[in-house]
């Protein structure tokens, strides 16, 4: 049986993101699924005049554990004005500061979502350039536009079949 981490890279108690990674990783047959709340992780904003005074964070440790211990990551980013949540990026550092290899050679599904018609695309674009230099292997990549008119809140799934099926076939092809 597989093990997937999955999280949306957003600090929001109702975060669209975490949603869309908690469906699509439902998705995967043959797995068990730890969904990771940010929340958990959250540590001082960053700096190198602060690491030298507190060292590495445990917190950061903490998280890298998680990835490692997963066979899959499925990751939703969530778009603050074209880029990572600070809450996500902050993460990052701390943990590039451990190891370069965040994503521990890990196979990715990268997604994002937005209320807007991009979906996150800008910060995907972003994830999918960057992530291969920390670690991730990423298989595919999706992204759900205009979520509040894609996505059933009470159901947790994508109510769109176009885009639905899109996904499906991404996880069937890539994840089986």
């Amino acid at each position: 049986m597989k093990k997937i981490i999955a999280f949306g890279g957003s600090n929001s108690l109702s975060s669209i993101n975490k949603k869309l990674a908690t469906y699509a990783s439902s998705l995967v047959e043959n797995a068990t699924v730890e969904v990771l709340d940010l929340n958990d992780f959250e540590m001082p904003l960053f700096g190198v005049d602060l690491e030298k005074e507190i060292g590495q964070h445990n917190l950061a440790q903490a998280f890298l554990d998680k990835l490692a211990s997963a066979d899959i990551l499925v990751v939703s980013l969530a778009e603050n004005n074209g880029d990572y949540s600070v809450a996500f990026k902050n993460i990052l550092d701390w943990c590039s500061r451990i190891t370069k290899n965040i994503f521990a050679d890990k196979k990715m599904l990268l997604l994002a979502t937005s209320p807007g018609p991009r979906g996150g695309a800008s910060v995907l674009d972003i994830a999918n350039n960057a992530f291969p230099r920390f670690g991730a292997e990423i298989v595919a990549t999706y992204s759900l536009p205009s979520f509040n008119d894609n996505f059933d809140l009470e159901n947790g799934e994508i109510t769109n079949e176009e885009l639905q099926a899109e996904l499906q076939k991404i996880i069937a092809d890539n994840f089986k």
